[in-house]
């Protein structure tokens, strides 16, 4: 059993690391639930269940039917899942989100066990991105959502009760008013929101009135928690949830990243979930210190099993964490086909291609390997960092040779090869993530080649990090490790991944 994450009294922030932006949190006795965005990714937004609101483990996935979540060809990256709310409220489990891909829409899905199974969608017409529920002492449903508006809904049938109307949207002129969030604490209802764009100007701010629909006044210390101007380690800290402990304790769940290099700074996890406590000075909620390190909550950790460095592919099905770009149909893997072994089967030719049959997980530590044992038989496939379809390094093997592409906007070069024998070869990809700084440095390395069979790692190509990053590819996305299939069938014995000090 593992406390990772919590050490001698402090714990480390990210809670959360890697892609898992826009987190909503709700508490259900003792349990702690938090969702969060997926974006062109299947299976959909992650479920988390937490003890002790620091450690978390995945629990499912509440997107993982093409019945629920429809991710067209045509749908870009960065496209796909917006900005999940997740509540409980009644007995059930609640969940509100948007899918911003062609035919997709405003959606609310329900459970009673959070890990699922999760309902069929119940369409919400009329209501943009960033939507919220709460639910007034009458049974009233309140929708919020980015803008800032309102309205009234039958969270049952999805059904507008009446027209949305405006609310506060934060301070005159600032970008973006998102992420609306509406809570009953003590005598006040509560609205709160992230402004000022989801870059580095992100920020989070609250108002209170005495109903849901206000009117409401603005905290005179808005915002209540922004890193913009400041070298602070954690940027872009914005789009927040409050939840209350078992204690009486408060606390925020957030979105940030962590910027690395030179100028004008490169995250490349994409933009994580961190914890930060909350204290209240008259009826107003004041955010602690953001930092890497924390205070630990008054309570112990909760223990939990530590993550595997390594699947070997046993299982029945995959594990939670294991995602694919927009879809991942019955014919284009298997377990079973080989036992023991993931075995792929190629639909597009490339990582160019959005419909590549492709399983990777969320990129989670600054340093890490990677390495897989693969067999490509009479086909070729290989490992990848993937960012976007024109954002990706893979080193890939098959025709007898292992061969190294980089592809970076509109040019994509082989930059090594390398003639190997027939049969299983490893592979392996590593991440190292650069503490120096001068105007020009990289967030990181990644190093592409082979390993034998005693750990003897020999690197075919060195490439820049920062072509895989959010600020000079654009979206929303972070790095996506895993394998790949691009001609033929594709065996995987095991994945590793393993995070390097």
């Amino acid at each position: 059993m593992s406390t990772a994450g919590w050490v001698d009294g402090t714990f480390a922030n990210p809670v959360i690391a890697g892609m898992h932006p826009d987190p909503s949190v709700c508490r259900v006795g003792e349990d702690f639930y938090l969702a969060c965005s997926s974006f062109e990714y299947f299976p959909g937004v992650p479920i988390f269940h937490s003890r002790d609101l620091v450690r978390w483990e995945q629990i499912g996935n509440a997107l993982d039917r093409p019945s629920q979540l429809c991710l067209p060809a045509e749908t870009p990256s960065s496209g796909g899942v917006y900005a999940p709310t997740l509540r409980h409220h009644d007995g059930r489990f609640w969940l509100i989100t948007t899918n911003v891909a062609p035919g997709g829409g405003t959606l609310i899905f329900t459970a009673t066990d959070a890990a699922g199974p999760w309902s069929e969608p119940i369409r919400v017409p009329g209501v943009g991105i960033d939507p919220d529920l709460a639910w007034d002492d009458d049974g009233n449903c309140w929708c919020t959502f980015a803008g800032i508006h309102q309205v009234r809904i039958d969270p049952h049938t999805g059904q507008p009760l009446e027209q949305p109307r405006r609310l506060w949207s934060g301070a005159p002129g600032a970008q973006a008013p998102e992420a609306p969030h509406l809570y009953r604490i003590g005598d006040h209802w509560y609205l709160l929101i992230a402004e000022g764009g989801t870059e580095r100007g992100h920020a989070v701010s609250i108002a209170r009135g005495p109903a849901p629909d206000g009117p409401f006044e603005p905290c005179p210390a808005n915002p209540i928690l922004t890193h913009r101007g400041t070298n602070k380690p954690i940027q872009n800290t914005g789009h927040a949830d409050l939840v209350q402990a078992t204690d009486g304790s408060w606390w925020l769940v957030l979105l940030g990243v962590r910027p690395r290099g030179g100028t004008p700074g490169w995250h490349v996890l994409g933009r994580e979930t961190f914890l930060v406590p909350v204290t209240w000075v008259d009826g107003w909620p004041v955010a602690g210190d953001l930092r890497p390190a924390m205070p630990a909550p008054a309570w112990s950790p909760h223990l939990a099993a530590a993550q595997p460095v390594r699947d070997d592919f046993d299982e029945e099905n995959p594990h939670p964490r294991w995602v694919s770009p927009r879809s991942r149909p019955d014919d284009s893997w298997s377990l079973k086909d080989r036992p023991g072994w993931l075995t792929l089967y190629a639909r597009g030719g490339s990582l160019d291609d959005p419909d590549v049959t492709f399983v990777g997980r969320r990129q989670q530590h600054l340093s890490c390997r990677i390495r897989t044992l693969i067999d490509p038989a009479e086909g070729s496939g290989g490992l990848a960092a993937r960012l976007d379809e024109s954002h990706h390094y893979e080193i890939e093997v098959g025709g007898g040779e292992v061969r190294v592409m980089a592809r970076t906007g509109p040019v994509r070069p082989v930059v090594a090869t390398r003639s190997v024998p027939a049969g299983p070869i490893r592979l392996r990809v590593d991440v190292a993530g650069s503490d120096g700084w001068h105007p020009r440095a990289e967030p990181d390395r990644l190093r592409l080649g082979i390993e034998d069979d005693r750990g003897e790692f020999d690197v075919l190509a060195e490439l820049d990090g920062r072509y895989l990053s959010t600020e000079v590819a654009g979206g929303f996305t972070g790095r996506v490790l895993g394998m790949y299939a691009a001609a033929g069938t594709v065996h995987f014995d095991w994945f590793d991944d393993e995070p390097v000090a």
